[in-house]
């Protein structure tokens, strides 16, 4: 199977709340390509879906260190700093997100909490 194959069988999973099943996956993305960012994204996700949330958020910090672009795990580690009450860190990845893409929606949406 290709990097982009296993990467989608574990998004499915994820959807589908496969949670083992999508780690396993996007661990062997990452073991294939280790700067596969979209696996340690999902990765960060799933971790936070299972209940780790100070896993998911190192694991989130970790892809917007390494991508400072890549947007979605950057609206993902937000999101999840808001909701442990991490207010200020969660409003300053909002403000990041909309200075890089100023029509980023659900950004936009998020900023009326900071």
């Amino acid at each position: 199977m290709s990097v982009d194959e296993i990467y989608e069988q574990g998004f499915e999973a994820r959807c589908e709340g496969r949670y083992s099943e999508a780690k396993d996956c996007f661990n062997r993305v990452l073991q294939m390509q280790p700067g596969h960012a979209n696996a340690a994204w999902q990765l960060g996700v799933v971790i936070g879906f299972e209940g780790d949330f100070d896993g998911s958020i190192a694991a989130l910090e970790a892809v917007v260190k390494a991508h400072p672009s890549h947007l979605d795990s950057r609206y993902d580690l937000a999101m999840t700093q808001m909701m442990l009450g991490m207010q200020d860190e969660a409003c300053a990845n909002f403000n990041e997100i909309l200075r890089q893409n100023p029509g980023h929606e659900k950004a936009k949406q998020q900023t009326v909490y900071c």
